[in-house]
């Protein structure tokens, strides 16, 4: 049974940082291109940033310089690093796994007070 599990979210104030997880389980962790999505109120999700098994990155321009994906291939966690949070950031976060079929976790709230 797969499953991705988001942790790390929470309250925090503008300018501030989180670091959110996603650990995997019941999957091919490695090969998989692992990524981050978020969704706010009223909002479509929109991608945050993937990573590749090679390591590839790809993040939104609205996030780029402040957030960073990064993978632990021997936890099967994915992580995203967000530094100088601004409050249009807030949303849920999903972490996604895109292999051989997709999976998606259930998501942890961030929000950025201003």
């Amino acid at each position: 049974q797969v499953q991705l599990v988001e942790s790390g979210g929470g309250l925090v104030q503008a300018g501030g940082s989180l670091r959110l997880s996603c650990a995997a389980s019941g999957m091919f962790f490695s090969i998989n291109t692992m990524g981050w999505y978020r969704q706010a109120p009223g909002k479509q999700r929109e991608l945050v940033a993937t990573m590749s098994s090679g390591g590839i990155t790809n993040y939104a321009d609205s996030v780029k310089g402040r957030f960073t994906i990064s993978r632990d291939n021997a936890k099967n966690t994915v992580y995203l690093q967000m530094n100088s949070l601004k409050p249009e950031d807030t949303a849920v976060y999903y972490c996604r796994s895109s292999g051989v079929a997709d999976y998606w976790g259930q998501g942890t709230q961030v929000t950025v007070s201003s």
